[in-house]
């Protein structure tokens, strides 16, 4: 890497450090080349860090967020061009040569990476990769070492720690790995741990855990932690400090109360607006924030986000705002801070109209379609399903192969769909979801049970039979660009299935134009291929294919799960309106039970091939019955400090059981936290017999022996 000394801010002036910081960032720009010109990835960053201190730095993808940690880290490859100041306790950083940075690096500062597996050597097992670092920095032999991996394993929760450290990363779950990670950031007392999206791809539930693991890891070592998310809810519960990042510079920065309750700058506002609240049982319009992130190359002048924010003025397009103090949080902040700052020229007319979200961004909420308005008893089914089973064998050998066992992937769930009805299916990862809508979409005789899509029981359907559901049953994939044909520009893509089903050239044409306008795109759109769009450009691409031959039933999987919350937000809006336009029914599969609450009629949840409980999603979600929607509830953190601050987690302990080997009786009994309260009689019953699903009211039901209603929000 290439550095430019000595450390000056913006203004070109020489900055003294600050007393008592751990770690200070003054005016930080990195640039690196490209073929299309220098990247400017990272602006003028400036923050100092207190001992004991969490900062969380937010910002949609592009924003620069990583490439900030990654500077002070000194990870950024040779090409990248650094300028500005990054003091250590006192110490600056940059100049220093590679064995400099890392002696310093595990010790005084250290990094949990958002993919553990990545991160971690497949090699060596987790207990030696520990007993490296602590080795490389402390002067102690292999036993020392590799005892103090095992108190470190134990320290972060993971179970018969001894016996683990012996084992591989790859024998580990994503959260037992993150786990592994926090232990070796950890085990030298740094007094910085950055923490780059350490949860971001894990289950809710999970999440908190290494949430409670990080909080664990703070008090045992007084660290100070950067806090790298995109999750606004994980930052409202764990931070103390915000700084909210946009094409590469900070555009707001206060306390957690400040950007949450007091934002003053449009980006932050659509940030917010754009989140669905699993607290809330009335539905709140969602705020997409329109538009893209602009190319960090050759930046025109003027306000980053003006081309995107409603509120710009000719001033916007000139001059680029500094980050100011506001009116409200012009006195400094504790310790070393300056308070509450935006960087937005009307900041002032916000607070003093006190602007909201939706002020600033104007959003409709879509409402019901009209056959929805009928009573759910009335209305026909689009989907049934009864005592469905899908059972995998489980095989060894390489040639001579025979089956060992069995994995119960989904073991007899039964729900439906009427018309005009979103049924959303949730759980962690390995439950039988994505299991049980293959088995819908394949359109074959299932293992057991029984499957009837629009009326029609797919057991004994001929290929013609299945030609013709195929028409009205639709499905739009997690992943837009794997779902999308690189080589196909997007009015073939549009036109495939309509070609396939023998819709003439001329009404082909125009039903594609139709459907670009439907889904908020335009006809000039229809020549250009699936790399020249946004992420959340293809998903509207993928909808739009699926409703290419106005089916009645839309099964949609994760399909906003890879977006980034301001894009998610219009896509969630853009589901709701077509719902509501051409009175479609959604089988949405989720993980995220605040996009559920928001966008569902009813929900169904899962715990290893079993649906654990079923209902009306106000119902479920304000009195859940069973301990794990109990847990999956209380896991999903909330974007409201003060609620978080209050809040009692159910912290489940352990990962999910193998399908191969499901407990037996309630399988959720090896993690429920009501089990183990349970006297020796009770808990019997537990283990004997396996509960079904039992009515907690109208449109309710839930599959626990001792179901008690508990509100967790």
């Amino acid at each position: 890497m290439t550095l430019d000394l000595p450390a000056e801010t913006p203004t070109g002036r020489v900055v003294p450090g600050t007393p008592g910081a751990v770690l200070e960032v003054r005016g930080l720009t990195v640039s690196f080349p490209s073929e299309s010109g220098t990247v400017t990835a990272v602006r003028g960053v400036s923050f100092a860090l207190s001992p004991g201190e969490v900062l969380g730095i937010v910002g949609e993808s592009g924003s620069g967020k990583s490439v900030s940690s990654l500077a002070v880290m000194g990870l950024l490859p040779s090409t990248a061009r650094i300028s500005g100041s990054i003091r250590f306790q006192g110490k600056e950083l940059l100049g220093l040569g590679d064995r400099e940075f890392s002696e310093l690096r595990g010790e005084g500062m250290s990094m949990v990476f958002q993919d553990p597996l990545s991160a971690l050597t497949p090699v060596y097992t987790v207990g030696d990769q520990i007993a490296e670092a602590v080795r490389i920095h402390r002067d102690v032999g292999k036993d020392e070492a590799k005892r103090k991996a095992v108190e470190l394993l134990e320290l972060v929760g993971i179970p018969n720690a001894k016996e683990r450290s012996r084992a591989f990363p790859h024998e580990f779950s994503g959260g037992m790995r993150q786990r592994v990670m926090i232990a070796m950031a950890i085990a030298n007392d740094p007094d910085v741990i950055i923490a780059d999206e350490p949860t971001t791809a894990l289950d809710v539930t999970v999440q908190a855990q290494i949430l409670e693991v990080l909080g664990t890891a703070q008090e045992a070592t007084g660290a100070a932690i950067v806090m790298i998310t995109h999750d606004l809810g994980v930052i409202a519960g764990f931070a103390d400090r915000v700084m909210v990042m946009y094409a590469g510079r900070p555009v707001e920065t206060g306390t957690v109360d400040d950007i949450f309750y007091r934002p003053r700058m449009p980006y932050t506002l659509g940030l917010l607006g754009s989140l669905p609240r699993l607290d809330r049982a009335e539905r709140q319009p969602l705020t997409p924030v329109d538009g893209n992130p602009p190319s960090l190359v050759d930046l025109p002048p003027g306000c980053p986000f003006a081309p995107r924010c409603p509120m710009r003025l000719s001033v916007c397009l000139e001059l680029e705002p500094d980050l100011d103090p506001v009116r409200s949080g012009d006195t400094p902040g504790p310790g070393l801070h300056p308070g509450h700052r935006a960087a937005c020229h009307r900041h002032r007319e916000i607070e003093e109209q006190g602007l909201t979200a939706t002020d600033v961004f104007p959003a409709q909420l879509a409402g019901e379609p009209p056959v929805a308005r009928r009573p759910r008893e009335s209305r026909t089914a689009v989907l049934d399903v009864e005592g469905l089973v899908r059972r995998f064998p489980l095989t060894r050998g390489a040639v001579f192969r025979r089956t060992v066992g069995t994995v119960h992937a989904v073991d007899g769930i039964t729900f439906d769909i009427r018309e005009g009805e979103t049924l959303a299916l949730v759980g962690e990862s390995g439950c039988g979801k994505t299991t049980t809508i293959n088995e819908i979409l394949t359109l074959a005789r299932p293992q057991e049970g029984r499957v009837a899509v629009l009326g029609r029981e797919t057991t004994g359907l001929d290929r013609g039979g299945r030609r013709e559901i195929r028409r009205d049953l639709s499905v739009v994939f997690q992943d837009p660009m794997a779902s999308l044909d690189p080589r196909l520009p997007v009015a073939d893509i549009l036109a495939e299935g309509l070609k396939t089903y023998g819709v003439p050239r001329e009404k082909r044409a125009a039903r594609v134009r139709e459907l670009l306008r439907l889904v908020g795109l335009g006809p000039e759109h229809a020549s250009r291929y699936p790399a020249e769009f946004s992420g959340g450009q293809r998903q509207r691409i993928c909808i739009a294919r699926a409703l290419a031959l106005e089916p009645k039933l839309v099964v949609l999987d994760e399909p906003v799960s890879a977006l980034d919350v301001s894009i998610r937000a219009g896509v969630i809006n853009l589901l709701e309106q077509l719902r509501e336009k051409l009175s479609l029914s959604y089988l949405f599969v989720a993980h995220d039970l605040s996009v559920v609450r928001h966008i569902a009629n009813r929900v169904a949840v899962m715990y290893l091939g079993r649906i654990v409980e079923i209902g009306d999603v106000n119902k479920v979600f304000e009195t859940p019955a069973h301990p794990y929607t109990q847990a999956l509830l209380s896991a999903i953190p909330l974007p409201d400090p003060r609620k978080e601050r209050e809040r009692r987690r159910v912290v489940l302990e352990g990962d999910l059981p193998s399908p191969a080997d499901p407990p037996s009786g309630c399988r959720f009994r090896t993690r429920c936290p009501l089990f183990a309260t349970l006297a020796p009689d009770k808990a019997q019953r537990c283990i004997d017999e396996e509960p079904a699903v039992a009515s907690q009211g109208p449109d309710h039901g839930a599959a626990c022996h001792y179901a008690e209603v508990k509100t967790v929000l």
